[in-house]
């Protein structure tokens, strides 16, 4: 089959390859024979790989896709008749098909408002307030986007606000880290800081977006609550046989560091691409850039004559704006080439 040049695209992080580090480690695993259903080296591996960058005992689970990190580790954190609070962007209320609720048997995700795509925390008490009586579902989890859908970042501080005002409410804390990388990247910070030394119960550690083919890791730092997950995970249909073609992605990307390395690849280009429009006088742009995406209003005339060219990306996460998003292998000549084409694209 004839070698064509493929197109990077900015609709998701998730059009992008396989990156060296998750490839290479993928054709380590595929040598020989070795146990099935995670009992085996690799998997043991990433496990410890992911405990030594948080600096902690933790229980980790590895599973295919960021829907089923979200909704089985949700599940594990409340009864039926609970409640989850999250941001009125979150994916697990915009993008899961209701999975959150359908794992947990029904528990309801209940949505809080807050600028740039996090939580207000001072939206918390109305809704834990709101009733109080037997025929409301009681909060008991809050979810925390980190790095948001909007690109932004929680600061350590407003993590320690969030999270203090929650748990004076008796919630339990959960993380979407989908990006979760690109939030560690932006802060600088070591992983432990914004996870389990801020209060995080339970985090879902993304990796597909930042170059996995598949897999994302459910970190327990609270011990308890990982009581017979891997339950779960097989009920859930997410125990894989070769689990190792999961798990060995994550030594790939852990163990000389290539994980933070793509995530601020990502992060720079973002703001390289940011930098860019803002320079054209019919761009706006609508969040601060802060991690790997840049989110700008454009013209409905450029939008539909971009696509016309061939470039792809979404306008339904943000409405009214275009969300541009890099990857671990996004250049700049890429960027620059659809700077050019919103330049020339005339009413």
């Amino acid at each position: 089959m004839e070698n064509t040049h493929v197109r990077r695209q900015f609709a998701s992080d998730n059009y992008s390859g396989i990156c060296p580090e998750a490839f290479a480690a993928l054709a380590e695993a595929n040598q020989g024979h070795t146990r099935s259903y995670g009992n085996d080296p690799w998997t043991d591996k990433a496990a410890d790989l992911i405990r030594d960058i948080f600096e902690t005992k933790c229980e980790v689970f590895f599973v295919f896709n960021g829907t089923s990190a979200n909704s089985l580790s949700l599940a594990s954190m409340c009864q039926s008749y609970n409640s989850i609070l999250c941001h009125e962007q979150a994916h697990i209320e915009t993008a899961e098909c209701g999975a959150p609720e359908f794992f947990a048997n029904g528990t309801k995700v209940l949505l809080v408002g807050g600028d740039g795509g996090k939580i207000n925390p001072a939206c918390i008490e109305p809704m834990v307030k709101k009733r109080t009586d037997i025929h409301y579902p009681k909060p008991r989890v809050i979810s925390i986007t980190q790095a948001t859908e909007a690109g932004t970042v929680y600061s350590l501080n407003e993590l320690t606000n969030l999270i203090e005002t929650a748990r004076s409410f008796g919630l339990r804390i959960q993380m979407d880290g989908a990006r979760f990388s690109n939030a560690v990247a932006a802060l600088g910070v070591a992983p432990k800081e914004i996870t389990w030394k801020r209060g995080v119960d339970v985090l879902c550690f993304g990796g597909t977006k930042n170059g996995m083919a598949i897999g994302e890791a459910v970190v327990f730092f609270n011990l308890e609550l990982a009581r017979e997950f891997e339950y779960r995970c097989k009920q859930g249909g997410q125990l894989a046989s070769k689990m190792r073609f999961l798990s060995s992605q994550w030594v790939g990307m852990l163990r000389d560091g290539a994980w933070l390395r793509h995530a601020t690849h990502g992060n720079k280009m973002a703001k390289y691409f940011e930098e860019k429009l803002r320079a054209v006088p019919n761009v706006k742009i609508s969040f601060a850039c802060e991690t790997n995406s840049v989110f700008a209003h454009m013209p409905e005339h450029v939008i539909a004559g971009l696509r016309t060219k061939g470039w792809q990306f979404y306008t339904h996460v943000s409405p009214g704006d275009c969300r541009l998003m890099c990857s671990w292998d996004t250049t700049e000549e890429d960027i620059n080439q659809f700077v050019t084409d919103v330049k020339n694209l005339k009413p």
